[in-house]
Parts: C-alpha cells; structure tokens; sequence
C-alpha cells in the first residue's frame, strides 16, 4: 500500500519543473485524498491546470514569504514537500537579500507553520550548491538545510518530522544547462566554463522518486543524498550539439569545479545504503546507534568525500543521449 494513500499532500513551488513532475506522478501511481499545488505565479499555475487536471487537486496561489497564507494553505494538510526557492545563482547574487527572503526567512515560515499545523511528514529539496558553498545561493539552501534539520527539535508534542533531499543537477529542468545548450545550437557555438568541470546529475522521474522513497523510510533528522552518476561539462555539450564548436569563457562568479555533496566533515555523521546515503544530524536529540540498528546502514570512512570529480559513477555519453530522447526538455 502506497505510503501517499488517502494523505493530503501541499507541494511548494509546485509549477517549478519537480514540482509538476512530482504532482503528475502521485496522480498517476497513487491515490491521494487531496493534492494542493502552492505557488505565487499565477500563470503558471493556469498552464499547469491547462495539462494537469485532476477533482483531487487543487491550486492554491501563495508566497511562502506569507506566513498567514501559509496557515490557510497547510489547514488539513499532512505531507509537505518544500520545493519553492529562488534557485539562479546569477540572480541570487545580483539580488541577495531576495534570496535570504525566500530561501531562509521563506524556509522557517514553512517550517513554524508545518509545527503549528500538525504536518506529519516534510521533505525539503537542497542541491548540491549547499555542500561547502561558495556563492549565496548555496549559502541560503545550507541555512534552509540547517533549519529543517533542526526543527526536528523544535516540534516537541506536535512530533513533525523534517527531512531533507540533497541533489545534482536535474536533466533537462527549466534554465538548467542542457536547455541552454539547446537554445545555442542555433548559433554553432558553445559556451564552456571550463573543460574539467563536472557535475552530478539525476532526472525528473529519479529525482521525484528519490523524494518519495526518503518519504516512507525518513525519521526526521536526516539530509537524504542519492548515488547518482557524474558527467563532464564538455561531455554534455557534445551530446546535446555535437556539431558545435565550443568557446572556452571561464568559470562564472559563484561557480565551482566540482560539485560535493558530501565532505570528509560530513562523513562522521554519514551512513550508506544500497542507493543513496543519509547524512545525520550531529545533534543531542538524535540517537546514531539506534539509526544503524533500525535502518541497517553502515557508516562511511572517516575520511569519505562525495563530490562529482571522485565519483564511482560516471555517465557514458551513449546513457545522456538515450535519456534525452525519452525526456521532456522545458527550454
């Protein structure tokens, strides 16, 4: 029996390009009493509603900035899936202090209303960007990390139990790099940071997924990473366009190498599984022995470091081009 079975579940941010991938796969694969979709852009919403109809949904537009709208979303309510942030690393530099707002100070409002509401379960989305972040984006999804993380505590009586999703780059999802490539192909040339960057990176379905497993096996505490494979900049680029030259431009402000999504720091506190690990909280409140005991994970070495360059999985470029001919590209 599905786990989302006769729950209602609210979705943040959910015209973003999970979170109508996540409401069109519990439509399809599981029966919900009530699904809300929670945004603050109206047209999307209505482009969502023109594809996405369903007596079970319903819309519901909103700013998590807005604590008040939050109490009438979440009335009943008892899954969460927090996907809404500002997630452009340009834009979030350029506009920092709107980042914060969203990111953080939108974060605890989800957080303090979820409580106050009774939510059983919340999952929050992360990145990668959040593991020892160099620009703000990054920074305000690590502070988001560390809120839900710790709101664990915070619940007492109410027992709402907060986890965390962190992962790479998602295939195809709207302004992320492989739409870009696409809307360049038309000019012969690409733009490549760097020949040596490389990066994580997961589909829709997998990434949704993933979501939905952490959902039935969370405790609350826990920061969620899959194994998923890596890949070069350059290797895409190839795949995507192969009949274009590339232009060597320089790593952006803000922008990494290599992406990590565990250090050695984290590794103390990380437990692996068949198919991804799970970070732990290193906190009073949270009982590592009786996790290992109850989960059958195993601990890491001490000295384990997750991040794209040292990755045990890499994706051939014959794998990223099957998956493009079968995935929704949102260019």
């Amino acid at each position: 029996m599905s786990f989302l079975n006769g729950k209602s579940i609210l979705v943040t941010g959910a015209t973003g390009s999970f979170g109508k991938r996540f409401v069109k796969t519990v439509l399809e694969k599981h029966k919900p009493k009530r699904l809300v979709v929670f945004s603050r852009d109206e047209l999307k919403q209505f482009e969502m509603q023109q594809t996405i109809q369903s007596p079970k949904l319903r819309y519901f537009l909103g700013d998590i900035r807005d604590k008040e709208r939050l109490y009438r979303a979440l009335d009943g309510v008892e899954v969460v899936i927090h996907a809404a942030a500002m997630k452009q690393v340009p834009a979030s530099e350029y506009n920092p202090m709107e980042a914060v707002k969203t990111n953080i100070m939108g974060a605890e409002n989800v957080i303090n209303v979820c409580i106050d509401q009774e939510i059983k379960h919340v999952i929050a989305l992360s990145t990668d960007k959040a593991t020892n972040p160099i620009n703000l984006y990054g920074a305000t999804k690590l502070a988001s990390d560390k809120l839900f993380v710790a709101a664990n505590a915070l619940s007492g009586r109410h027992r709402t139990r907060f986890s965390v999703v962190r992962y790479g780059n998602v295939i195809g999802s709207r302004g992320s790099v492989i739409p870009f490539f696409m809307q360049k192909r038309a000019s012969g040339v690409l733009p490549i940071t760097d020949p040596r960057m490389t990066r994580f990176w997961i589909t829709l379905g997998q990434g949704v997924q993933f979501v939905l497993d952490s959902l039935e096996r969370m405790q609350g505490g826990e920061i969620f990473v899959p194994k998923i494979p890596s890949m070069t900049v350059v290797d895409v680029a190839k795949v995507v366009a192969p009949e274009c030259r590339h232009k060597i431009i320089g790593i952006r402000p803000g922008e990494k190498l290599h992406e990590i999504m565990i250090t050695e720091d984290d590794a103390l506190n990380t437990v692996e599984f068949d198919t991804c690990f799970a970070i732990q909280p290193a906190s009073d409140w949270w009982d590592k022995a009786r996790f290992l005991k109850k989960t059958g994970g195993k601990k890491v070495a001490e000295n384990f470091r997750y991040a794209s360059d040292n990755n045990p999985q890499w994706m051939t470029p014959a794998q990223l081009a099957k998956i493009l001919k079968r995935e929704p590209i949102e260019i």
